[in-house]
């Protein structure tokens, strides 16, 4: 073979006149002829096997030429047949590669077959992978007809038939055909041919769906081939950075196929390779749109979880995005970091390189906590839970990042506040500490282990060694001395003197012979020098030579010169010391003393260790404590999505049993009214997770801890929270669970005792069979007896809690908890309920129980609902009960012979008061009240729907008593009857409602009913504060007046005078709290009465007492919100609450004008008598707390006419306010404003009004921040004009106003005003204006002059005399209550709004 194949760049430079031996393509086929070629093709491929495509080229190039033209069909048969060439190819060239005796001929020849072959059938395969592309789009998805399923279905063929086009490709290169070039080196061209096909392929929208899995892998390991034997990983690297570039789909396919090079075919460095490409992209790059940003950080997000490892040494490219604007590669960054962090750098076996990374990677996310962009601190606690969840996070860091999470509970954003409860959990779900105990349970241990380990310490300390210096260093110290006294001791001395010191020392010789031995000498020598007695030493030394020639310590001073005397006083004095201490180290250690010493420090260090983890315990317990309160907050916003993580969270922290986890449970049960399905239904399933689907061996276990649960949950409710839970329960037996019976069961045998238990889980026992009635009603009804035997019985007395929790799940069967509509259920006065409760109640009466009145409220309601003719029992209640009170008087041995006549309504008080007791007697009165309370209640539902009920039975007899005939005539006069009836209904049930109003105007109280004979009894006790003292009694009295109130008109206006002054000066502040829901009560009921007192009202908002001033905004808040009360200027008392230092009030003043806020206009008809009232100078508020409740109130004003009107008012006040205080609180109230363009006008013209206070500082800058905001993102033309008004505003505050404007500048700047307004006016705002200042009714500062405003005078209020409390008998008891012209006049009379008012229940 004479020629070579030479891969062409362009598919059309094959035909044109290529170089020496190169190969040309000689014939080029017309489509006609193209079908009988390719049957030759295929018969040489029989015959001769793959190399004929040699000789048959030209016809697969001439489908390639006329690719556009051809049918489908031929280009998939020479597919067919290239695909078998390069099969065929496969199969034969592995023995020809291992020849030793290939021809140069026949290695060209295969190497020829093998690029011809290769390069038709990439060529090929990208022509049609394009066909099919474009077909996918032109042909529409789904619809019908043969043209769209012919089209399908060749898709589907084509699917099929490039992954055989893959696989033939990759089992050839999997062969090393490189020995086919010569050197082996592979021309670029041909793998390019390759490798652009493979990236042809990958730039398929569908490549990445599961369908395409093996085309993808088939891709992903044709290029691995190619990367690792034929040099292609540069140029995949480049390649992967380009299609991430322009195909965002394709980040998870290259991860993976990084994944596979990487791990499979051991090239790790094309990962470097793309995250340095990466790296090198600039943030200016990056954040162009188009730049592939998503992509590149899904594809490093996706690589860091599959080669985590393989990322640590290219980390330092990515690490400097981190600094980048792109928030989305700062996302996909700290991913990296924490796969790395969860899958490499975790674990106690990290060397010290390894710890130092794991640490800055864990700084550097815990910074990126605090990013600026959102989503980047989202996905970092995202992180963290994940390394969390895995047990990633050393436990150092605990503490640290625990209250990084709970701070992000107050982010701004609510992914970020989502992912911080998510971490938390995790946190709780995986810490290593015990979450079960307190701080406060873990305090004292912590002090008494602390307190152990300073007692050790100071132990350990008073055993330690006395630190001992060397005695070379003492030597080192004393040598200059030393060498001083030893050259003066050497010194030729005179006779004389030699026999002095010889006499002198005459002894000191005799005592050395004495000691005998040589050590003992030296020992004294070197005690002398270290007293510093040199002198003696030097001597004692010289003569102990002559003493002792022969001992070795001795022996230098042979020549007696100062160097050998040191040297023998540096011998005796360090050898003595380093001789003692080297025997004593070489004395071995004393088993004893080394197995203490070992000891000792074991239990120190366990102690330290025992001291730490509780400090870390105690911190972690703090954390999660405040993330609980911080997150328990949350359950009530409006986001749905927080309020499901909330309760996710709660149901974590109880699940984990974690120290105050029920307050969370509880606080999210009343969610279950929520009117958003999703919070509602996640706190159904939370509920039913944690209580309802216990976990047990059997169904007597289950049922068991089903109930203990519960119970727990319900010991301490509050009644809230268990009218919440019935909701739970009820819909757990609704729900036919087959645990019911087996629950009831155990409440049973838990309520009767027959399992011990305490008097806490009997009460919740009984409540839970209450909720349990609601759905059946049988489980109470046929255990009557039992609970009347139980908890009504003889030892009722001993238990009124559990007798009052009794009569409650007694009343869950009436029919007025159960809303039931059909005949009454009923029953007779002697059943024995009915006889235990009347004898309990009044046997309770003459006994000082704390819990006697809750369980007398609850057995009174239950009389009304269930008995027949309850006012008959009532009454014959009361009589017993009074009775039984004379007694305890007549056994007290101070008998009253006028107390027979109490009945009568004549008994003398002042001459009993010291003989009764005052709390048996309170609880009389308040039987009386809850009696008469329940008897109006009784008349108008029970009564009432009775009536009804009877009327509509009536009705419906008539009806069919009328027959066929009556229906026909009723037909005839259709329209006639329906009125005729309507009127009548109306008319029935108005004789209805007459008929009650007028038993309880002229029954209930009189003279021989026996209600009436404790009223004046009432009012003499709540008028005489000063004889009547005693807290329970005054208490229970004005209860019990006010619901005598109730009964009728007549009743309320004869003691309504009396009842304010009560609520004004009684100095209890539960009589004030009760006294206020009293009269909220009668205001729904009687408004005309009770609309002249409303400023009383809202005088207890400033009650000194906070439970006073919480009662009075609930109070307020119920009946403005439900329009009972006209929303008037006193609302500015509410509005003070905003500021008050309870945080509880301070909210449910913001709940008042959050609701007030969606009633049409109503807070901005308020605005300005607020302000003027709050800014009032005899109040005295500081300016800070205006501010802080005005920026509130302001919040609420979004329209622009609202806002353009409110300023003009505003300004106009300007004229009205006399003080300076008062301009600078105007001013500060009209910077609030939301200003826009039409308010500021309206601003500009009102001039007059505020100019001449500029002068004043706090006028002048609310004004200028006025300026500042309209500057901010206004038109150039708008700007002009804030900024004009800007320089005249200062330049009045500077000069002042006098100097600023002269007569002739005020006639210009009227004729450019009139001048303007000429020409831009239009008639819409016109009209505007004119209807907004008709509703005003107020003139417009711009149309009128200063004459119109006049100052208005301050109105006077006239001062009530002050009144004090009566002490002694002798006073007149009247003088406690508002005197006549203390008594407001009815002004605005309030009509019904219903038939019949509306009571508590």
């Amino acid at each position: 073979m004479s020629w070579d194949f030479f891969v062409p760049v362009c598919v059309g430079d094959l035909v044109k006149t290529g170089g020496i031996n190169q190969y040309v393509v000689q014939d080029v086929v017309s489509p006609k002829q193209l079908a009988s070629y390719l049957s030759r093709f295929k018969a040489a491929l029989r015959s001769q096997g793959p190399l004929c495509i040699l000789e048959h080229f030209d016809t697969g190039y001439s489908v390639l030429q006329h690719s556009k033209s051809v049918e489908l069909a031929v280009k998939e048969d020479t597919l067919e047949l290239l695909v078998q060439v390069v099969s065929g190819l496969s199969v034969s060239l592995p023995s020809l590669l291992i020849s030793t005796s290939l021809s140069a001929a026949e290695r060209k020849e295969k190497l020829n077959a093998v690029k011809m072959s290769v390069f038709l059938l990439c060529k090929l395969t990208e022509n049609l992978e394009s066909d099919s592309y474009r077909q996918n789009i032109v042909t529409a998805p789904g619809k019908g007809g043969k043209k769209g399923k012919a089209g399908g279905e060749g898709l589907m063929q084509w699917d099929s038939e490039r992954e055989q086009v893959l696989q033939a490709l990759v089992q050839l290169f999997q062969l090393d055909i490189r020995s086919l070039w010569s050197l082996s080196l592979v021309e670029e061209e041909f793998i390019s041919c390759v490798t652009c096909c493979c990236y042809k392929l990958l730039e398929n929208p569908t490549i990445s769906h599961v369908k395409s899995k093996p085309t993808r892998d088939c891709i992903i390991h044709l290029l691995g081939l190619l990367i690792k034997k034929y040099n292609h990983l540069l140029g995949a690297g480049v390649k992967v950075i380009q299609m991430l570039q322009h195909f965002e789909q394709l980040s998870s396919v290259f991860a993976q196929a990084v994944f596979v090079w990487s791990t499979e075919y051991g090239v790790r460095a094309i990962i470097g390779e793309v995250i340095r490409e990466i790296g090198q992209k600039s943030s200016e790059e990056l954040a162009r749109e188009g730049s592939g940003v998503k992509a590149f950080a899904s594809f490093l997000s996706e690589v860091s979880a599959l080669v985590a490892e393989l990322m640590i040494p290219n980390i330092s490219f990515l690490i400097t995005h981190l600094e980048g604007e792109s928030h989305t590669m700062r996302v996909a960054v700290c991913e990296v970091l924490g796969e790395i962090l969860v899958r490499v750098l975790c674990g106690d076996g990290l060397d010290e390189s390894g710890r130092a990374d794991r640490d800055r990677f864990f700084d550097t996310l815990q910074e990126h906590l605090h990013d600026t962009h959102s989503h980047v601190r989202a996905r970092v606690l995202q992180v963290y839970a994940r390394i969390v969840n895995s047990k990633a996070l050393p436990l150092c860091r605990y503490s640290e990042v625990m209250e990084l999470a709970v701070g992000r509970l107050m982010d701004k954003s609510i992914n970020v506040v989502k992912s911080a409860i998510q971490l938390l959990a995790a946190f709780i779900a995986h810490n290593p500490y015990s979450c079960k105990l307190s701080s406060a349970d873990l305090k004292k241990p912590l002090e008494k282990e602390t307190a152990k380990l300073r007692e050790m310490k100071e132990r350990l300390e008073e055993k330690a060694p006395v630190a001992v210096i060397k005695a070379s260093e003492l030597w080192a110290a004393m040598v200059p001395e030393l060498l001083v006294t030893v050259r003066k001791e050497l010194e030729p001395t005179s006779e004389a003197e030699q026999e002095q010191q010889e006499d002198e020392e005459g002894g000191e010789v005799e005592e050395e012979k004495e000691a005998g031995d040589d050590r003992a000498t030296a020992v004294k020598i070197a005690q002398y020098l270290r007293v510093n007695k040199y002198r003696n030493a030097v001597q004692l030394c010289i003569r102990a030579h002559s003493c002792f020639p022969e001992s070795e310590m001795f022996a230098s001073l042979s020549t007696l010169t100062p160097e050998t005397m040191l040297d023998t006083l540096a011998l005796i004095f360090k050898g003595s010391d380093d001789g003692t201490s080297e025997l004593s180290q070489n004395l071995p250690p004393t088993p004893q003393k080394e197995t203490e010493k070992e000891g000792e420090d074991g239990e120190l260090k366990k102690q330290e260790m025992l001291v730490q983890y509780l400090k870390d315990t105690e911190t972690f317990a703090l954390q999660v404590e405040r993330a609980i309160s911080v997150i328990n907050s949350m359950l009530y916003w409006k986001t749905t999505s927080v309020v499901q993580e909330a309760v996710q969270f709660c149901v974590t922290v109880c699940e984990f049993s974690v120290a105050n986890s029920v307050s969370g449970v509880r606080k999210m049960l009343p969610l279950v009214w929520s009117t958003d399905a999703a919070i509602k239904d996640a706190v159904i399933q939370a509920y039913r997770r944690l209580y309802l689907n216990p976990q047990g061996d059997s169904v007597r276990m289950k049922a068991q801890t089903l109930v203990d649960s519960l119970s727990e949950l319900m010991v301490d409710a509050s009644l809230g929270t268990i009218q919440c839970l019935e909701e739970i329960v009820q819909e757990f037996f609704s729900s036919g669970s087959n645990l019911q019976s087996t629950v009831v069961q155990v409440l049973w045998k838990r309520f009767t005792g027959k399992r011990e238990t305490s008097g806490l889980y009997r009460r919740a026992a009984v409540l839970l069979l209450g909720m349990a009635a609601r759905a059946e009603r049988e489980v109470v009804l046929s255990n009557l007896d039992t609970l009347c035997s139980v908890a009504l019985g003889e030892k009722v007395t001993e238990d009124f809690l559990l007798a009052r929790d009794t009569v409650i799940t007694i009343c869950s069967v009436t029919d007025h908890v159960r809303q039931s509509k059909a005949a009454p259920f009923r029953l007779p006065q002697d059943h024995q309920l009915f006889t235990c409760l009347t004898q309990a109640v009044a046997e309770g009466v003459v006994m000082e129980d704390p819990y006697w009145q809750s369980f007398m409220e609850q057995a009174v309601r239950l009389i009304y609902f269930l008995a027949e003719s309850p006012d008959q029992l009532c009454s014959r209640l009361l009589q017993r009960s009074a009775r039984l009170l004379l007694d305890q008087i007549a056994e007290g041995g101070e008998v009253n012979k006028d107390a027979g006549q109490m009945q009568d309504g004549s008994q003398e008080s002042n001459e009993q008061g010291e003989q009764v007791n005052c709390v048996c007697l309170a609880q009389l009165l308040a039987l009386c009240g809850c009696v008469a309370f329940w008897q109006v209640s009784h008349l108008e539902r029970s009564v009432s729907a009775e009536l009804r009920r009877r009327r509509g039975e009536t009705e419906e007899r008539e009806e069919k008593e009328k027959g066929p005939a009556g229906k026909a005539k009723q037909a005839a006069n259709e329209s006639a009857m329906e009125e005729e009836l309507g009127l009548i209904g109306a008319s029935a049930e108005d004789t209805e409602a007459e008929l009650i109003r007028n038993i309880c105007e002229t029954e209930l109280l009189a003279e021989e009913n026996l209600l009436s004979a404790f009223l004046p009894l009432l009012v003499r006790v709540c008028s005489s504060p000063g004889r009547y003292s005693h807290p329970q009694l005054t208490t229970a009295a004005c209860l019990a007046l006010s619901q005598y109130m109730m009964i009728s008109p007549s009743v309320c206006e004869e003691n309504i005078r009396l009842m304010f002054t009560v609520l004004e000066r009684s100095s209890l502040p539960v009589v004030r709290a009760n006294a206020i829901i009293a009269l909220g009560d009668l205001t729904v009921r009687f408004p005309n009465i009770l609309e002249p007192w409303t400023q009383n009202l809202y005088a207890r908002l400033s009650d000194e007492v906070p439970s006073v001033r919480q009662t009075a905004v609930t109070v307020l808040t119920q009946l403005v919100l439900k329009d009972v009360l006209k929303v008037k200027g006193q609302v500015s008392e509410v509005a003070v609450l905003l500021i008050d230092p309870d945080p509880h009030i301070n909210s449910l003043a913001l709940n008042f004008f959050n609701e007030l806020a969606t009633k049409d206009n109503a807070i901005y008809n308020l605005l300005p008598d607020i302000i003027s009232r709050l800014s009032d100078p005899e109040r005295g508020m500081s300016s800070e707390d205006f501010n802080t409740i005005m920026k509130q109130l302001f919040s609420y004003i979004t329209k622009e006419r609202q806002t353009e009107s409110l300023v003009e008012k505003l300004c106009q006040r300007f004229r009205t306010a006399k003080t300076e205080r008062q301009w600078c609180d105007l001013a500060m109230s009209l910077s609030l404003l939301s200003m826009c363009e039409r308010g500021f006008k309206r601003l500009q013209e009102c001039w007059e009004c505020y100019s001449d206070k500029l002068t004043e500082p706090g006028v002048y800058q609310p004004l200028l921040s006025i300026t500042a905001k309209l500057r901010r993102g206004a038109k150039p033309q708008f700007k002009a004009q804030v900024d004009e008004f800007e320089q005249r505003l200062t330049a009045v505050h500077t000069r002042g106003l006098e100097n600023v404007e002269s007569p002739e500048m005020d006639e210009e700047n009227q004729k450019r005003v009139s001048a303007e307004k000429t020409v831009a006016r239009t008639p819409a705002p016109t009209r505007g204006r004119l209807k907004s200042k008709r509703g005003q009714g107020k003139p417009s500062v711009s149309s009128h002059g200063d004459d119109s405003f006049v100052t208005p005078q301050k109105s006077r209020k006239s001062k009530k005399p002050a009144v004090t409390f009566s002490s002694d008998e002798e006073e007149d008891e009247e003088d406690a209550v508002m005197a006549e012209s203390e008594t407001p006049k009815v002004t605005t009379p309030i009509t019904r709004t219903s038939r019949r008012a509306r009571l508590r229940n």
